[in-house]
């Protein structure tokens, strides 16, 4: 073999890794470009094609959705692990080529909450994935700042895109044309995935090598690195108060996320609004949340995981509750900014928090459970919305949403140790450690290449 076709050596980093770190960022705009078409238009064709009134039975797609986005983004953390990133991502397109297609030709709702958990598995294997894989390949030094970039970039795309579908739906009407987006988006998600992303489980083994170069601890407080799934699943649920806190916060976070993907075209739409400005608040969100990111995920490399997740929540329930009290266009576009920029806070410090204090072989499964917990939060927050609006009305289910939002992040603020290496107190319980998630010892640096 010639020189220059030796395979070069691995690296971490982003600048190291920039063209299949490029590729991923690519991939997932695809991603959220698939469940941003939904935001403005699928609640409203449950009244207007389907003709259904209750909150409850609208907001079922979210719950379908959730549910399996959920249990997708546990399997494939476990499944990454062990099979591998890339088998997970090219997977998770081929569930998520006939979504845009069963939307257009339903018959009845069914057909759409069918759709739903098709997209939510396909969402939760894709997107699994590439969190994964920009994990891999960034390193630790800039964690914060890769998932910020993907954060930013996913949900970029899922602003435009309900931007696009309010624009197109009003232009045309809510089917099929918007969702002829989500044809294009899957076939070149699928292409992009198959013949450009590569494997990135060495760039793990990697970084797990200088984790184990750590200086050893005495016998009696020697951990296995790797747990077991149930311990591991036990750790993150409830025992570390750490692990524990980013999972409730990620839980009521994409708790009121359900509520407003569900419930805020209903209530504006309630408001005499048209397609195109609902389509306009609906952007808002997700655009200041995905273009936030990019500051918020650096940002928290270096002040910390723990103020921008605390602040955040309090941020997004001081939104939620302007959404009441402040009708009309202008104070509704002030609350979607104002909720984008709790959220935009939140979404890439947890998943960076939970990267901290994990050791890289078992780093994914560890994010699947988070992530699962995370994304049960869209379907309790769509049963909740949904049960609190046919009751009480829209008003009272915001509301309430508000508090719970309100409470998450006190009890993070209580509970929650800080987790960034360089802030975090030696032998802090945060670490893991004591629970055989982490390597023992202080988090050493990692070497640029084997």
């Amino acid at each position: 073999m010639s020189a220059d076709r030796l395979p070069r050596p691995l690296r971490l980093g982003i600048r190291e890794n920039a063209a299949q770190y490029a590729a991923l960022v690519l991939v997932s705009m695809f991603v959220g470009g698939m469940v941003g078409l939904e935001r403005t238009v699928l609640p409203l064709l449950a009244e207007r094609d389907f003709g259904l009134t209750s909150r409850t039975v609208i907001l079922s797609f979210i719950v379908g959705f959730g549910l399996a986005k959920a249990a997708s983004n546990l399997l494939a953390g476990v499944a990454s692990d062990r099979f591998g990133r890339k088998r997970v991502l090219v997977t998770g397109w081929i569930i998520g080529l006939p979504v845009p297609l069963l939307i257009m030709w339903a018959p009845n709702w069914g057909w759409i909450v069918f759709a739903n958990v098709l997209l939510g598995i396909h969402q939760g294997l894709c997107w699994s994935a590439t969190v994964i894989m920009k994990i891999d390949l960034a390193g630790p030094a800039r964690r914060g700042f890769a998932m910020g970039l993907n954060e930013a970039t996913s949900y970029v795309a899922v602003s435009l895109a309900a931007l696009a579908s309010g624009f197109l739906a009003g232009a045309y009407a809510p089917r099929p044309q918007p969702f002829y987006l989500g044809v294009a988006f899957s076939v070149l998600g699928l292409l992009l995935s198959a013949l450009w992303v590569r494997e990135t489980r060495d760039h793990a083994r990697l970084e797990s090598r200088s984790w184990e170069d750590g200086p050893p601890a005495p016998a009696a407080a020697q951990a296995p690195v790797r747990p077991s799934f149930a311990r591991l699943m036990w750790v993150e649920s409830w025992r570390d108060r750490t692990l524990f806190s980013a999972s409730q916060v990620g839980f009521f976070n994409n708790l009121n996320d359900g509520m407003a993907w569900g419930l805020f075209p209903l209530y504006f739409a309630g408001a005499g609004l048209d397609l195109p400005t609902i389509g306009v608040l609906a952007a808002i969100y997700p655009g200041v949340w995905g273009v936030l990111q990019f500051v918020t995920g650096p940002l928290s490399d270096r002040v910390g995981r723990k103020l921008p997740i605390v602040g955040g929540m309090w941020l997004q329930a001081a939104a939620l509750g302007m959404v009441v009290v402040w009708p009309g266009v202008t104070g509704w576009a002030a609350a979607m900014a104002l909720l984008g920029l709790g959220t935009a806070l939140v979404y890439p410090t947890l998943i960076g928090a939970v990267s901290d204090v994990t050791h890289p072989d078992g780093r994914a499964s560890a994010v699947g459970v988070y992530r699962l917990w995370r994304d049960t939060g869209y379907a309790v927050g769509a049963l909740a919305a949904g049960a609190l609006a046919d009751r009480f009305g829209a008003g009272w289910a915001i509301g309430s949403v508000a508090v719970l939002t309100m409470l998450s992040g006190t009890a993070a603020a209580a509970v929650m140790r800080e987790t960034l290496p360089g802030r975090m107190p030696t032998g802090d319980p945060a670490r893991g450690g004591r629970f055989g998630l982490t390597a023992r010892g202080p988090v050493p640096r990692f070497p640029e290449e084997v």
